[in-house]
């Protein structure tokens, strides 16, 4: 028995550093890898979507051994299609942009950006990682349900998510998305938590609000947005329950099914829709927000040159945090509320792409007369401007109820959403993966590949989405599963061929770096502690950081993120820890000189406190 002693010794080690860490770096990684597998499962159901909507009448026998009995007679099965709309877009928006994002790159950069050694409760925040992986799992298992996973759509409108007998996705396959949904609301707010107590107590000494990283702004506001509004899908989802099980009548009034009327009396299905949209609407920011950060430093970054208007910036977070949660109804613009009330949704939607827009123009000020340099990261950050603008442009359509109703449930819809929240968030992660991958593995991902993937996934992404305005303003409904039934868009089937042929090279693109991420974990060149010449704490660290992050006393602050191309530095960056009286910064405000003449032992004596 003394012989095993070693053994069961390492194995409690390997548990504890790698399974149930409470270090923030090693559940960044495990937000990471988890990501990347359901980026991975929901491009694929993506792919298989493009292909029946691209090939209605094709022969897919070949899918049978993947999808077994929901390929019927080379056919795939029209409610198995609504399952695939569903959980790729729970998968996407939930699994993907929101715990991905948020989850991966607030643990990683949150206490390094602000020069604390972990989150104000690395407990809790191991716990929100297995409550989210509890919530995939349990998401997985109902893809194997001999009625197969949920099938009322990723929003789980009632009636067809409150009545198990409405379809067969409507049965086992809703519980369990319920139940999965209620372990990612809980992990959410728990992680939302701990991100806002830590920038709020244990930021470093000299680390004011006013020198917080725009990366770290984005992710606070995220988790305050995330605080705000998860708790009221939370409520959604424990009335949808109850009107499954209990018999109540919460979302459901005067149902019937094979002419016999349901004994529910009294409720609306409208109420679900407020409850839904008073978190999916805000969801859009909760998704984005995180990537207007990222792209905010990467740029600056890349550009050489101090990000324009910081204090705009951190502003326009604040308004779009507001303003977020006071434009649910314009989803809702069909379902019959006076138009008085339409209309004021619809100036709150138009007065949000203020603050929008003031980030546009602020990146593409810092972006002006720079000294650029076009690595793989800054290009997706290129991108991921692009997107929004383009995706934001077409919001103002949906924003106007005359419109909206025209083009609501369809493919203009699902156009324009992919591209301001689902490719713009998608392309902020992958930067942020590009940039900080040195940090979490200590070496450099194949620069040549990164181009490659770039190349293929922009140009793709604009091959899909925008030809799919065209086939939306003309009158084809979103979830449809064949294009075909309707003669009046026959005329369409070249432009679906090529945006399913657009989808899977750009899936292919993804191949491309998930290659790159793996080969250059073990093979890739190694970095040093700072290979972008950045200022912010992180790279002051070690080049892969161990438990703590800083082996002596914590760093102290003296400025102010964003110096970068100092006229008469020696350097054309300055880190956050150098003091000003070591460069020719006297000409400063006097704000942003506080704590130059920082007392090491009061620093010192912080960290031995924390």
């Amino acid at each position: 028995m003394e012989g095993t002693t070693p053994e069961r010794n390492k194995l409690f080690r390997f548990i504890f550093t790698y399974v149930f860490s409470q270090d923030h770096k090693m559940i960044a990684k495990q937000y990471l890898f988890t990501a990347i597998f359901w980026a991975l499962l929901g491009s694929l159901f993506s792919v298989i979507m493009r292909i029946q909507l691209g090939f209605p009448d094709a022969d897919v026998s070949w899918l049978k051994p993947l999808l077994g009995r929901w390929i019927q007679d080379g056919r795939l099965d029209p409610e198995f299609y609504l399952s695939m709309v569903t959980i790729h877009g729970t998968i996407m928006i939930f699994f993907v942009l929101t715990a991905g994002l948020s989850g991966t790159f607030s643990n990683l950069l949150i206490p390094l950006q602000i020069g604390a050694r972990d989150m104000a409760s690395p407990f809790i925040n191991m716990l929100s990682y297995w409550l989210f992986f509890i919530s995939g799992f349990i998401m997985f298992c109902s893809l194997f349900l001999s009625t197969g996973p949920a099938a009322g759509g990723w929003t789980s409108y009632p009636p067809l998510s409150a009545l198990p007998e409405a379809l067969r996705g409507s049965g086992g396959g809703v519980t369990l998305w319920i139940i999965s949904m209620v372990f990612f609301i809980v992990s959410t707010l728990l992680g939302g938590l701990n991100y806002i107590t830590t920038v709020l107590n244990l930021r470093t000494h000299g680390m004011y609000m006013t020198r917080l990283p725009l990366t770290v702004w984005g992710l606070f506001f995220t988790a305050i947005l995330g605080l705000v509004s998860f708790p009221v899908l939370f409520s959604a989802m424990l009335l949808l329950i109850s009107d499954r099980t209990f018999g109540t009548s919460f979302f459901l009034s005067e149902i019937y099914i094979g002419g016999k009327p349901l004994h529910f009396s009294g409720g609306s299905p409208i109420l679900f829709e407020h409850l839904f949209w008073f978190l999916g609407h805000p969801e859009v920011y909760i998704a984005i927000m995180p990537a207007f950060g990222i792209t905010s430093e990467v740029i600056s970054i890349f550009s050489r040159k101090p990000i324009f208007g910081y204090s705009a910036m951190v502003v326009s977070f604040l308004i779009i945090t507001i303003l977020s949660a006071l434009v649910w109804a314009h989803h809702m613009f069909v379902s019959g509320m006076n138009p008085f009330l339409g209309s004021v949704f619809s100036l709150t939607s138009f007065i949000i792409a203020v603050p929008s827009s003031v980030k546009v123009f602020n990146w593409l000020a810092t972006l002006w007369r720079g000294s650029i340099e076009f690595t793989p990261a800054m290009l997706f950050a290129i991108g991921m401007v692009s997107f929004f603008i383009t995706g934001g442009l077409t919001g103002l359509f949906v924003a106007n109820p005359a419109i909206d109703i025209m083009v609501h449930d369809t493919h203009f819809v699902v156009a324009h959403f992919h591209l301001v929240m689902g490719s713009a968030a998608m392309f902020g992660f992958i930067c942020g993966v590009y940039h900080w991958y040195p940090k979490i593995f200590g070496r450099l991902l194949n620069s040549q590949l990164g181009y490659l993937h770039f190349w293929i996934t922009f140009a793709g992404i604009y091959l899909i989405f925008f030809p799919m305005h065209y086939v939306g303003m003309a009158g084809f409904p979103r979830r449809y599963y064949s294009f075909t039934i309707f003669e009046s868009f026959s005329k369409y089937y070249d432009l679906n061929i090529l945006i399913s042929v657009a989808a899977f090279a750009t899936f292919g693109g993804q191949l491309i770096f998930i290659y790159n991420f793996i080969h250059s974990m073990y093979r890739g060149r190694v970095a040093g502690e700072n290979p972008w010449r950045a200022n912010t704490l992180e790279w002051t660290t070690e080049p892969v950081p161990g438990h703590g992050n800083w082996k002596g006393p914590l760093p102290i602050v003296h400025r102010w993120p964003y110096d970068y191309s100092k006229p008469g530095a020696k350097e054309d960056y300055i880190s956050q820890t150098v003091p000003y009286s070591e460069t020719m910064d006297s000409n400063l405000p006097e704000d942003q000189k506080r704590g130059g003449k920082s007392n090491i032992i009061e620093g010192e004596k912080k960290d031995e406190d924390l």
